[in-house]
């Protein structure tokens, strides 16, 4: 049988230049072009990129990291090729960068970690106890690393990121001034005297609502209203004073809310502001009590049921109380540790549901045989269960067999350990919010109060050694 010829695979043309690093190994060379040949020119060009390494020098020490890592995080600075360029050096054959480099080491580990698999992987940014936020936090801007990493890593030390871009303004001047004047009481000193009348003017509308339910203050309408005189049975839910400094705390309030809502760049965004939103229904009961006594004045055939209607309407001015979180950080806080706070809420709930049909099924057949037995179901034991695991006891109902008093004893020791349970996460939340309201950073901020830091060394430095002419 004769010999068969074996063509030497032909390798693709841009691996021309290797032919010398090919043919070294002989056989082993055609293996290797055969191997080769089996790809693609973009699947190799692909791979060989991939795994190229790239060196990194940061104030004099050396990094060393491949290609394909630094991509993964293509929004950063590191992970873009043309804004990577910048700081290429030629001579070097590094990417050179004037920067901290304590915290570098840490942003590399960052990028080594590669990208997040799920919502619960921890976070992989932390900052180096022996580096500052301030200066940690503006190593993380100038890299650009990802915003919500930025915002998890200043969370973990209790800081805030606040920058301009996110408050948005009208384009308009006079509209901006406004739009500042009403929805930004620390802008001025004009805006902290209107929000201070704002302010004033919820307490007031407050204490209306309370002082007016005081027996000499109030006077009840009929059951019913058979004649022409039905506004003046509705008017006397109002006294005169009262009602006047109601009506001047409304004045303002509608003032208010129409001037924010055409001042504001985001019509839609205002409308769905849970703020704004207890704004309108916090104005909403006066009118249509207005609306009221109008329809009964020429309608004396209405019944007695509107007044009732007005009533329950009116329980919606308590939500007033709300407004003042507005000009309170200390009620923003809490509101937001509240949301925070939901998981363990719902525990709390849950295991309270629990523990009302365990010891309220419980209780119940204790006593069920008792002739004198405060319940007669097992829903009516509910109330006895929530108000002795809360420690409070009425004393409104109670067990009087000796099995009863053992479930309620139980149910004590039950309710301490089970209210105890969210109290840590709830206090955590506050204080951690607490903090970081007061903890906001910025480029910005940390600029001024480095010019701030410069100006007072200047001026505490000998002016001759400013001047570099020795002491006189």
């Amino acid at each position: 049988m004769a010999p068969r010829n074996m063509e030497r695979p032909r390798r693709p043309p841009d691996f021309e230049h290797d032919d010398t690093r090919l043919n070294e190994q002989g056989d082993s060379a055609d293996d290797t072009a055969l191997l080769l040949s089996k790809a693609t020119h973009d699947e190799y060009k692909t791979v060989y990129r991939a795994d190229r390494h790239i060196r990194l020098n940061v104030s004099g020490m050396i990094f060393r990291i491949s290609e394909s890592t630094l991509h993964q995080h293509p929004n950063t600075l590191l992970g873009d090729p043309a804004r990577r360029q910048r700081f290429y050096c030629p001579e070097t054959d590094e990417y050179f960068f004037d920067r901290h480099r304590p915290s570098f080491e840490a942003i590399f580990g960052f990028y080594q970690r590669g990208q997040k698999r799920s919502e619960h992987d921890e976070n992989r940014l932390i900052r180096p106890k022996n580096v500052p936020v301030e200066i940690f936090y503006l190593e993380m801007k100038f890299f650009d690393i990802e915003r919500d990493v930025i915002k998890q890593c200043l969370e973990n030390d209790y800081y805030s990121e606040h920058e301009e871009t996110d408050v948005q303004m009208p384009k308009h001047g006079g509209q901006r001034a406004i739009w500042l004047l009403c929805d930004f009481p620390d802008s001025s000193l004009g805006a902290k005297f209107v929000g201070m009348i704002s302010a004033m003017l919820i307490f007031i509308s407050i204490a209306v609502f309370c002082v007016e339910t005081l027996p000499e203050f109030r006077q009840s309408a009929p059951e019913s209203l058979p004649n022409s005189t039905n506004a003046d049975h509705l008017r006397l839910l109002y006294t005169r004073p009262l009602f006047q400094a109601e009506t001047a705390c409304i004045i303002w309030f509608c003032l208010e809310l129409i001037i924010r809502f055409f001042a504001c760049p985001n019509k839609g965004k205002f409308l769905k502001d849970p703020l704004n939103i207890f704004d309108f229904l916090a104005i909403a009961p006066y009118f249509v009590d207005v609306i009221m006594v109008v329809a009964a004045y020429h309608d004396s055939s209405k019944p007695s049921s509107s007044v009732t209607f007005v009533r329950l309407l009116r329980l919606f001015r308590i939500v007033r109380i709300f407004k003042l979180s507005r000009h309170v950080k200390g009620l923003r806080v809490l509101g937001k540790s509240m949301v925070d706070s939901i998981g363990p809420f719902a525990l709390l709930i849950f295991l309270i549901m629990i523990a009302m049909t365990l010891f309220g099924s419980c209780v119940y057949f204790a006593e069920m045989e008792q002739p004198e037995t405060n319940w007669q179901s097992i829903p009516d034991t509910f109330w006895w269960v929530i108000i002795t695991m809360t420690t409070v006891g009425y004393g409104d109902h109670f067990p009087l067999t000796t099995a009863g008093k053992i479930v309620g004893s139980v149910c004590v020791v039950s309710g301490i350990l089970t209210l105890a349970l969210p109290s840590p996460a709830i206090v955590a939340n506050f204080n951690k919010n607490n903090e970081m309201s007061k903890n906001v950073i910025s480029e910005e901020i940390l600029e001024e109060r480095l010019r701030s830091d410069m100006e007072r060394i200047k001026r505490k430095t000998p002016r001759s050694l400013i001047n570099g002419s020795g002491y006189h």
